[in-house]
């Protein structure tokens, strides 16, 4: 496969800088080097399961369990809030 990249004037100029280092022989093994670089620092995506609307009901009434605010529990808010 091949594959034509037109790089912005600051992608230009990396690429320029890294051929000047000596490093690199051509533009093409600067942008494979950048690419193995990123795909090793980038961690690896696992598949996204979707939930069932059940499921997604249960998760969220396990995340209310134990909710407070300063110590205090959203029932207790609320009676707080019916004071005034």
């Amino acid at each position: 496969m091949s594959l034509t990249l037109t790089l912005d004037p600051h992608g230009e100029q990396l690429v320029a800088a890294h051929l000047r280092s000596g490093r690199y022989r051509s533009p093409q093994e600067v942008v494979i080097h950048a690419l193995e670089t990123l795909a090793e620092q980038e961690a690896p995506t696992e598949p996204v399961r979707m939930m069932t609307p059940a499921e997604a009901v249960a998760d969220i009434r396990e995340l209310r369990r134990g909710i407070t605010l300063g110590g205090l529990g959203i029932k207790d808010l609320i009676e707080e809030g019916r004071k005034y």
